[in-house]
């Protein structure tokens, strides 16, 4: 997207500069790279940065509104809603589609966001190894709001760990080692140390919790959630001490309540030019616009495009038993606009915020990006083509 930083990086860039970074994360973290990586990241320019970042913050306005509780109530199944939520989330992933306006200029547009973690520990990890084997032009950063790799770790472990020890810190996971964002487990255990635990693992003695440690019994008093409700409905009989709606004695840092109110719930309380226009299926009273083909159809509760229909018709619309659990959202012209060594890239960004407990608004960390040539963007869409998959950012200064 930046022509000058773009022309130095495919001019500096081979296979064995790139099979460096693939050999780097194999040797730092054995076979725990599940997904594929791009050959390049993305460099963005200042003006598209900014219209990011603007976009970004409409939305925490609507965020921060006094009524943004009771208007997401309804977005928290009852059976799944979780004691003790804290005043607002820990974090926010914002998904944008990078696309062209009318004027031909670079514009981001909404495709999704989430109240809940993404890979925060991996993808500064990640950048610094790009930096390490590619020229990264001065005046470009991964970063926002610290001036380096160890202040990142610093903000980041902040939030986690707070001021417990971070062996009383765990990071919740159902059976984290088969995870497709495994990596991202063990750099943050490296970074901070803390611990990725399994939800079956977890021991409860009334309103406390422990996991084993060797032979040790240690309690945990802080959870890094990671843990979503879909991916327990895969494992009907599970069995634990411990359920996630329990009441008990520990300070989330992702309560799960918020995995729900932020989340494609959110989209159509938003009004702005970077949002696509979203409504509830049932609003629609089954009189849907005729032009059903330029619609997504998504599920309010799903995870990593699990359920998104792309082709569908009114007949499919009608059979839904419950529209007030999906949204049709306008598409988006994903703009091909990264340049590789054999053509275009479509490509799409994700913000990346914290939002320390303390605080009034969430503040931006970081952000990555995802490269794509198929008709969707995850990296689960890409398999079969090069210079796609999931990447870093370095945005202008």
């Amino acid at each position: 997207m930046h022509p000058s930083a773009r022309k130095a990086y495919n001019t500096a860039f081979n296979q064995s500069k790139y099979q460096k970074v693939i050999d780097a994360v194999e040797q730092d973290f054995p076979s725990q790279l599940d997904f594929r990586l791009a050959e390049s990241p993305v460099f963005v320019p200042r003006a598209l940065k900014n219209k990011l970042i603007d976009a970004c913050e409409g939305i925490i306005d609507v965020i921060v509104g006094e009524n943004f509780k009771e208007l997401t109530d309804r977005a928290i199944p009852e059976k799944q809603r979780v004691p003790n939520e804290n005043g607002h989330s820990s974090f926010l992933a914002i998904d944008f589609a990078v696309c062209k306006d009318a004027q031909g200029e670079l514009v981001p547009q909404l495709i999704e966001l989430q109240g809940f973690p993404s890979i925060f520990g991996y993808q500064a990890y990640l950048s610094e190894l790009f930096a390490r084997y590619f020229p990264i032009p001065p005046g470009f950063d991964y970063s926002f709001g610290v001036d380096s790799y160890e202040e990142y770790i610093e903000a980041f472990k902040q939030l986690i760990v707070g001021e417990e020890n971070p062996e009383n810190v765990i990071l919740l996971e159902i059976y984290p080692e088969t995870q497709k964002t495994r990596i991202d487990f063990v750099v943050t255990e490296k970074m901070i140390g803390v611990k990725a635990v399994c939800y079956t693992k977890i021991i409860r003695e009334g309103k406390k919790l422990y996991y084993k440690k060797g032979n040790q019994k240690i309690e945990i008093k802080r959870i890094y959630n990671r843990l979503i409700f879909d991916d327990l409905n895969n494992y009907p009989e599970l069995k634990s001490d411990y359920k996630l709606t329990d009441d008990v004695d520990v300070t989330w840092v992702g309560h799960p309540n918020w995995f729900f109110r932020i989340s494609k719930f959110t989209l159509p309380l938003l009004q702005s030019p970077y949002v696509p226009e979203t409504k509830f299926l049932n609003d629609y009273d089954q009189v849907y616009p005729v032009d059903l083909e330029n619609y997504v159809l998504k599920p309010l509760f799903s995870f990593a495009g699990t359920g998104v229909q792309l082709h569908f018709t009114k007949k499919d619309l009608d059979t839904i038993s419950d529209p007030e659990n999906f949204i049709l959202q306008k598409k988006v012209n994903y703009e091909p606009i990264i340049q590789a060594p054999d053509g275009l890239i479509k490509c799409e960004i994700r913000m990346l915020y914290i939002w320390p407990e303390n605080e009034a608004r969430p503040r931006l960390l970081t952000s990555l990006s995802r490269l794509s040539r198929g008709e969707m963007i995850g990296v689960r869409f890409n398999k079969d083509f090069t210079w796609v998959g999931s990447s870093a950012c370095f945005h202008e200064q």
